[in-house]
């Protein structure tokens, strides 16, 4: 697999580089928000890795302009550790958030776990679960095609929102707390805050509820946790 690194410190990259190529990956680098979308558009990555600060242009942009065009996994890393930070670039479309300084077990675990995240993506095939039966907006899981349909169309989900979704309706109904999702969909041994799953609830929601401020479908059970209910 592909793995971009977008970083501006030439340390760091040479860092990441070492222990990413030993780990079997092939590596790509940038150090700046335009080179990085002219590679990933000449070449999209399976992977990416995205410092937020990048110069003129940061790294949010950089994540919401390759959000218009692909639903890769991406894993910000960045000194910035504030939780306003964490939340507005998961908000920006990345999967997961390491703070510098890193660990380099840690960056090669948690990029292990998003591969297995689009194995097992690509892997699940249940049938098809009708989330919205209204006829003017029809919307289904499809586990076979690993996708979600709104009428002929499919929505633009990440793997993290997708496997959010598939979760919560491995039956639906029932009640999932924030730490089992972390657990199921972020995987055993992740030791990030459980906000995380917050935000992805809420981007999640922005694709498959009719209005988002005043969810229906993915609902929260106050004190507990998240519950799917198809209508």
């Amino acid at each position: 697999m592909q793995v971009l690194i977008v970083e501006d410190d030439d340390r760091i990259r040479a860092v990441l580089r070492l222990a990413l190529e030993d780990e079997g990956y092939q590596v790509a680098e940038a150090a700046d928000t335009p080179t990085a979308l002219d590679q990933a558009r000449a070449a999209m990555p399976d992977l990416m890795m995205v410092d937020l600060m990048l110069g003129e242009i940061d790294g949010y942009t950089c994540i919401r302009e390759i959000r218009r065009i692909s639903d890769i996994p991406i894993v910000i890393v960045s000194a910035r550790s504030d939780t306003h930070d964490i939340v507005a670039g998961l908000e920006a479309g990345a999967d997961d958030y390491v703070t510098k300084p890193f660990q380099v077990k840690e960056i090669t675990a948690r990029l292990r776990a998003l591969r297995r995240r689009l194995r097992t993506s690509a892997e699940a095939a249940q049938p098809d679960i009708v989330l919205d039966s209204d006829p003017r907006r029809r919307l289904v899981l499809s586990t076979s095609r690993g996708a979600v349909r709104l009428d002929s169309k499919d929505v633009p989900l990440t793997v993290t929102e997708y496997r959010l979704l598939v979760e919560l309706a491995s039956p639906p109904g029932r009640v999932l707390s924030r730490s089992a999702l972390l657990a199921s969909v972020w995987e055993h041994g992740y030791y990030g805050d459980e906000r995380i799953v917050d935000v992805h609830i809420r981007r999640l929601r922005t694709k498959v509820e009719r209005d988002p401020g005043r969810p229906q479908l993915v609902t929260t059970v106050r004190g507990m946790g998240y519950r799917l209910d198809p209508r």
